[in-house]
């Protein structure tokens, strides 16, 4: 049986508010775990199941996000020509990584010299934007290819190792960059494969049409999920292919464990990729049928998930320039030049689990105000142009 727009859409809306809201649990464990300034949480030899699951979980936000801007670039195309769509998701995708730059790594770091550039997901988003673009003027089977042969294909790529070339690291190797005189550059996020992970979500927005089928459709992504799941478990335990840093067993089962399942983010393994997007399969046919004030609520933070993500930010650095003041730090080591967990003289301050995921309740309680009253805002203004960039 077909089923309408808005039913269609808010399986995506759902999925999307739900990985933003568990993206700021990692977040706020950046600036308010001590652990954190102590150690990597997915270091076998140091950290423990509860502070690797608190930042694995985590893992399933980029991902999930990227595939799904693609998804919603598809609906946008529904109502526009070729033409437009692609003027509009350059526009879009320019505007990203000014906002990256810009409003977004003042966030991370309070910094007015902007001592370190960090180019990160808001920046991978934008540019994957830029690119697709392009890709939408090409046939819908072509944009399959590209995006399969770039995400199963490309850790064909890590032989290649430019240490110190801008260009590579833009593209596939990343790293961190001393400029000179305190300042640094990181390419937390190359383009090669997250351009392809948004390029499949806009192919795959074409079996949310009605004429495509529920019941088909959800039956597609059980088996997409539970393949990729098992192409991981493959991969992951035989480490032929899929991450360039094979996983060590250890003498004993945590260490073990997190080994296993910490495959490579930056850049982003094939394996962390079917690690997180077989289960965001699932989820998204699991996510049609859920209904009820849970399912809205998160869905209030997917509708409107740029102008959450500012805003968390922002919210979660003044708290944590509260916490400094009121544990005798002071509110000026929040003040950073470098990434916050890298800061020598916040060693010894942050506090336990359990505080972090009470202030991340805190941080979920403060926002939805704010973001049901932007959804709300942006239904009831939807001749205004410029909230499509918000």
């Amino acid at each position: 049986m077909a089923e309408n727009t808005a039913s269609r859409i808010s399986s995506v809306d759902i999925l999307k508010g739900l990985v933003m809201v568990v993206m700021a649990l990692d977040h706020i464990r950046d600036y308010f775990h001590a652990e954190a300034f102590l150690f990597d949480p997915a270091d076998p030899l140091q950290s423990n199941l509860p502070i690797f699951f608190t930042r694995w979980i985590t893992h399933y936000c980029a991902p999930i996000f990227s595939l799904l801007a693609g998804t919603s670039a598809f609906f946008v195309g529904k109502r526009k020509s070729k033409a437009a769509l692609s003027g509009f998701l350059l526009k879009r995708g320019t505007w990203l990584v000014f906002i990256e730059l810009t409003v977004v790594n003042f966030a991370w770091f309070f910094d007015i010299r902007f001592h370190t550039l960090a180019l990160l997901v808001i920046w991978a988003l934008g540019i994957s934007m830029i690119v697709l673009a392009a890709l939408v003027h090409l046939p819908r089977n072509l944009i399959l290819v590209f995006s399969l042969v770039m995400i199963l294909g490309h850790n064909l790529l890590d032989t290649i190792d430019l240490p110190g070339n801008y260009f590579w690291a833009f593209l596939h190797q990343g790293g961190f960059f001393t400029l000179g005189n305190g300042y640094a550059l990181f390419f937390g996020y190359p383009i090669i494969p997250w351009i392809a992970v948004m390029s499949l979500g806009y192919w795959l927005g074409a079996w949310f049409d009605p004429s495509f089928g529920a019941a088909r459709r959800r039956k597609l992504f059980y088996g997409i999920g539970a393949g990729c799941i098992a192409l991981f478990l493959l991969l992951r335990s035989t480490s032929i292919y899929g991450d360039p840093i094979q996983w060590t067993q250890y003498d004993n089962l945590t260490s073990t464990i997190i080994a296993f399942m910490d495959p490579l983010k930056y850049p982003p393994s094939l394996d962390y990729l079917l690690m997180t997007l077989g289960p965001a399969f699932i989820l998204l046919a699991l996510a049609e049928s859920w209904k009820g004030p849970i399912v809205a609520f998160f869905s209030t933070f997917g509708r409107v998930p740029f102008f959450y993500y500012i805003l968390h930010l922002y919210v979660i650095h003044l708290l944590a320039m509260l916490a400094a003041q009121l544990t005798g730090y002071g509110w000026k080591v929040m003040i950073l030049e470098t990434w916050v967990s890298y800061i020598p003289e916040l060693k010894g301050y942050g506090f336990n689990l359990a505080v972090v995921y009470g202030v991340w309740v805190l941080v979920i309680a403060i926002l939805y105000p704010a973001c049901r009253w932007f959804d709300l805002y942006k239904k009831s203004h939807k001749q205004q142009w410029w909230l499509s960039y918000l």
